[in-house]
């Protein structure tokens, strides 16, 4: 596939409305190293006030990320990502279909680095008072009904809660005895930097071959490969120049010749998932949790989203505070979620895929995403932001990632979301919702005034990662803004002001 050509061989040329395009290399091809953060990861990490660093770590250009200051209509989105290294042109997107958008500094993705998201998250740890251990592995993990103890460097740390976080290959995940289950893999992937002696014989951008499929960048030497044997290959020897060359001109079906390599690594699309996300006292999130083929660059992203739905939660189970059943709703809100980019990714292997009907599919799937609702549903599944919870409400912005909502003296939601604690944003000033607010006053942060847009709402409940708990679009009702804070948030703490 040559570039600006379509996936099945269509010509290249001036681009009109729901005409599909080969993923520009520029835009779909990274460096090792680089990742994707989505518009929804950046959003999480603004509300924590992390944004800024994580920028500034990544080297990522500021002006790309958010919206003018005094702005009232959010902007168009600006990118979308790829599938299956189809290329999607955020202008074909229905503005109209993405409901409940405001400014917000956070409206774009941008590119970052596992290395620059850790070092800003180990900042904030560290300056919080949290001891990091490196170099001491777990190898072994009990719990009883009040706590947990973990064996780890040759000592035992004990504690109420225990999180895996430790990837795919989970080592908390295994000693707690989760299932972990899903599809096997159909192809071993390979990402590389390497010298080639005749670049000239590689096409830039995504190529799908009678093979299977190569990716030549236009960052030099970046190459990236998709070998359709079952992942056989994947960390069972070592990669070596001559296994590489060997996997690249079987897949590209030239003879091309790679003189040196730099770096390299290998993946497969095995597809799991624990089938549930806690059992007793100990709780998975990120890759501990889900993997997934890279397809899509999603993975981090599912991850940070994981953390911001798990954290306050935990937090509220250890200060006393959680209501029952709080720590369950994180699988059932999560698991459905990773499923779901689970899936998407089967769906991109399956129309990468060498065969006639692979390529068939591919031809289908193309033109259906080039198409506004197409391009439209890619943009809501890959942004982070669109995602909506089950709480049992039939309100549509409950359950969904709250708007950046600002005040008119300046103060935004995201700014309020800060301290990780709820904040319901009253734009009328209703006496009767204030007071009521106060029976969770060390909880949720009240806050009242009127916005440069309140969407058609007179108040919002907003749980500490985002989430939409309870909406009002007239007089508030006491009773279900008192039954849904109740439900996120416990049972009032001040009684003796409660609905006077």
């Amino acid at each position: 596939m040559r570039p600006g050509a379509g996936p099945a061989g269509a010509p290249a040329g001036p681009r009109t409305p729901g005409r599909g395009r080969a993923c520009e290399p520029a835009r779909c091809a990274l460096p090792l190293g680089l990742r994707g953060l989505s518009a929804g990861s950046a959003e999480a990490l603004y509300r924590r006030g992390l944004l800024g660093a994580v920028i500034n770590a990544s080297g990522a250009a500021a002006a790309k990320v958010g919206a003018a200051p005094d702005a009232v209509e959010a902007p168009a989105p600006r990118d979308v990502s790829h599938f299956a290294g189809m290329g999607l042109d955020a202008a074909d997107i229905d503005v109209s279909a993405l409901p409940f958008r405001l400014p917000s500094p956070a409206m774009e993705g941008f590119m970052t680095s596992l290395e620059a998201v850790t070092t800003v998250m180990d900042e904030r740890a560290t300056a919080l008072g949290v001891d990091i251990l490196r170099g001491t592995p777990v190898t072994d993990v009990t719990q009883d009904d009040a706590s947990v103890a973990v064996t780890a460097g040759g000592q035992e740390y004990r504690a109420r809660y225990l999180v895996g976080c430790d990837g795919g290959r989970s080592t908390v995940r295994g000693l707690a005895g989760f299932d972990f289950v899903g599809t096997e893999p159909l192809f071993t992937g390979y990402v590389a930097k390497v010298v080639l002696a005749d670049p000239g014989q590689l096409s830039l951008g995504f190529n799908p071959t009678p093979n299977g499929m190569y990716l030549r960048t236009p960052f030099e030497g970046h190459l990236g490969m998709m070998d359709f044997d079952g992942g056989s290959y994947d960390r069972s020897e070592p990669l070596t120049r001559e296994h590489l060359q060997d996997v690249l001109r079987r897949v590209s079906g030239t003879d091309v010749t790679l003189t040196d390599v730099h770096l390299a690594s290998s993946f497969t699309d095995r597809a799991m998932q624990a089938t549930a996300y806690r059992k007793g006292r100990v709780l998975l999130a990120g890759d501990a949790a889900h993997i997934h083929s890279p397809l899509g660059g999603q993975g981090l992203n599912l991850g940070i989203a994981d953390a911001a739905n798990l954290g306050w939660k935990l937090a509220s189970a250890v200060r006393g505070t959680a209501p029952e059943g709080l720590l369950d709703t994180y699988t059932s809100e999560r698991h459905p979620v990773g499923a779901a980019v689970l899936d998407w990714s089967r769906a991109q292997v399956a129309a990468m895929a060498p065969g006639p009907n692979a390529a068939a599919l591919r031809k289908l799937v193309h033109e259906l995403l080039s198409t506004s609702d197409g391009t439209t549903l890619a943009y809501r599944r890959t942004a982070g932001l669109f995602n909506r919870y089950d709480l049992r409400s039939a309100h549509p912005l409950v359950g969904g990632s709250a708007p950046d909502f600002h005040f008119e003296d300046g103060t935004r939601l995201g700014e309020l979301s800060r301290q990780g604690r709820g904040v319901l944003l009253d734009f009328r000033g209703d006496l009767a919702l204030r007071r009521a607010a106060g029976s969770w006053e060390e909880r949720i942060h009240y806050a009242s005034g009127p916005a440069h847009n309140d969407l058609g709402f007179t108040a919002v409940l907003v749980r500490p990662d985002g989430v939409v708990a309870w909406a009002s679009g007239g007089t508030p009702d006491l009773d279900t803004f008192e039954q849904a804070a109740a439900v996120w948030f416990g049972s009032p703490q001040n009684q003796g002001v409660f609905r006077k």
